[in-house]
């Protein structure tokens, strides 16, 4: 009889093993929906020095009849806030938030510079050609390492950097009207008054 007992809870047990992985797998699906979106995660570069790169020029990308320089972190130091825009030529959220870098870079009196991360020189120069190009300087980073130092997930990524070349804010994935307008301005608004954090993060 006892014998019987634990055949039957042993079945019982079998039968509620699926169960209990399905309930195991759904809560992982879960936890990676809301912690594994690096949109989600405080970037650790927040109040920190820009990381040491180099971003060379794109070759023949000219603004009146000069070639656009490519930069590096020194060059974030200038005392000026700078917004540094990490995108490609290949990322269709490039194409819908490029318009408004270009307002940016005509009504907020900071200098905007932009990175080609993983992008062929000529896609980049056909792409700017036709979007236009916002860029005070333009670098490449055709390895996609410097993009790794940043801490750059996706295209595209944005970060302010105010005049000291220290970073205080990250936008993960592309600045939309709402997000200019909550997030991005208070940035470069708190870089300039010296704020080490904008009102409002991300």
């Amino acid at each position: 009889m006892s014998a019987a007992k634990d055949s039957r809870g042993s079945g019982n047990v079998l039968r509620l093993l699926p169960v209990a992985v399905f309930v195991v797998v759904a809560g992982l699906f879960a936890f990676s929906l809301t912690w594994g979106d690096p949109s989600k995660l405080p970037s650790t570069l927040i109040g920190k020095p820009a990381p040491q790169s180099v971003f060379p020029e794109v070759s023949e990308v000219t603004a009146d009849g000069n070639q656009v320089p490519g930069f590096s972190t020194a060059d974030l130091a200038s005392g000026k806030v700078t917004v540094v825009n990490f995108w490609a030529s290949w990322c269709t959220s490039c194409v819908e938030e490029h318009p408004l870098l270009a307002e940016l870079s005509n009504a907020a009196d900071v200098q905007i510079f932009g990175v080609a991360q993983k992008d062929d020189p000529a896609d980049t120069r056909r792409f700017l050609a036709r979007y236009g190009n916002p860029f005070a300087r333009l670098g490449t980073d055709r390895s996609g390492r410097a993009s790794i130092d940043w801490g750059v997930y996706g295209m595209p990524e944005t970060f302010i950097v105010n005049g000291k070349g220290e970073i205080i804010y990250k936008q993960v994935g592309p600045i939309s009207p709402e997000i200019m307008q909550s997030k991005i301005l208070p940035a470069i608004a708190a870089a300039k008054a010296g704020r080490a954090r904008p009102v409002a993060q991300q």
